[in-house]
């Protein structure tokens, strides 16, 4: 089996409510709560979840945008939470983001050519001669022209801009892309672009993608697997096909349930939840979605269920399978069967 390029283990984030003149800290938001996963060198893991369900702040932290509060993030066989600022920054290199908003994600006063060279700079590649080969390679390989270098953001298109900072992302050439939310903010014609876009660039220069969204539509298209996040925490990973054929967590049910079929004719059982997401300041005891889930038995309110393989490769963190291996559970006017 091969050593998973990245891994993470028990990684939370939690933001510290203040109140009063002094700052006094009176709660936790529990953004990101003891999740563990990992990646394999040229795979794509898409991390999928309603709003609010920590996937950008997971994102954010493995790039330590964001300081991890607990847990270890190993990549390429080093942790890279105890690195200093400079070992974090020669890192960088290595491990590059997609930011989901084209156009607050680019400086509106820099030129494209600045935008794209800045990352050369940083990583020492002082050769203006250099730089500049690599700003039209690259301009090229996203499918733009090397006259559009001497252009400012504000000349582009949405699709534009992403696939300048796509060309940006690839510029110190990276092991690992996250691409957080990477096409939600554009048309879904261009979407489609972008997607088949970064699949080919995957392909060619053996990239490893982490692709954040909440459309399933899309990470379908592009993950060999998927993870799950429900309020800060990871409730089920597969490989992609298998998460979708045969959805184990009520919450991934609810979620595929939901996504709009183009056919008047298709009837498709659906699993309809019930209140809001709970705040994450105060998340419920025990399974976070017991709340909601129409499935909830008494053991649900106390025991937190950990991540277990239940199937070959399918993971979930559910008491509807408490010992990983029962799948014939039957429930009351429900679909897991």
């Amino acid at each position: 089996m091969t050593k998973p390029l990245l891994k993470v283990e028990n990684l939370k984030k939690y933001f510290p409510i203040k109140k009063g003149v002094l700052g006094r800290v009176a709660g936790q938001v529990k953004a990101v709560d003891d999740i563990s996963f990992y990646v394999n060198e040229g795979e794509t893991l898409g991390i999928v979840g309603e709003s609010g369900c920590g996937k950008s702040t997971t994102g954010r932290m493995l790039l330590r945008l964001l300081e991890p509060t607990e847990g270890t993030v190993e990549f390429d066989g080093k942790d890279i939470t105890k690195l200093s600022a400079e070992e974090m920054r020669k890192t960088r290199r290595d491990i590059q983001m997609v930011f989901q908003d084209p156009y607050a994600s680019l400086n509106p006063r820099h030129t494209i050519e600045k935008i794209l060279g800045e990352p050369l700079l940083v990583h020492g590649i002082k050769s203006a001669k250099e730089r500049n080969a690599k700003i039209r390679e690259f301009l090229e390989v996203v499918g733009l022209s090397d006259f559009h270098a001497k252009r400012y953001p504000h000349q582009f298109s949405g699709g534009q801009r992403q696939r300048i900072g796509i060309a940006r992302a690839l510029m110190t050439n990276p092991k690992l892309i996250i691409a957080d939310e990477p096409v939600s903010a554009l048309d879904v014609s261009i979407q489609a672009q972008v997607l088949n876009l970064m699949q080919d660039l995957q392909t060619e220069f053996n990239l490893t993608y982490i692709f954040i969204a909440h459309d399933l539509g899309v990470v379908r298209h592009i993950s060999d697997r998927v993870g799950v996040m429900y309020l800060g925490k990871i409730v089920e990973v597969s490989e992609s096909e298998d998460l979708y054929a045969n959805p184990l967590h009520p919450y991934t049910q609810a979620l595929l349930s939901a996504v709009p079929v183009p056919d008047p004719d298709y009837i498709k059982q659906e699993v309809f939840l019930e209140g809001d997401i709970p705040n994450p300041a105060d998340p419920p005891t025990g399974c976070t979605f017991h709340t909601r889930c129409p499935f909830k038995m008494d053991i649900c309110t106390r025991a937190i269920p950990k991540l277990i393989e239940v199937e070959k490769g399918h993971s979930v963190a559910c008491h509807l399978y408490p010992d990983g291996t029962d799948n014939d559970i039957k429930t009351d006017g429900g679909v897991i069967q």
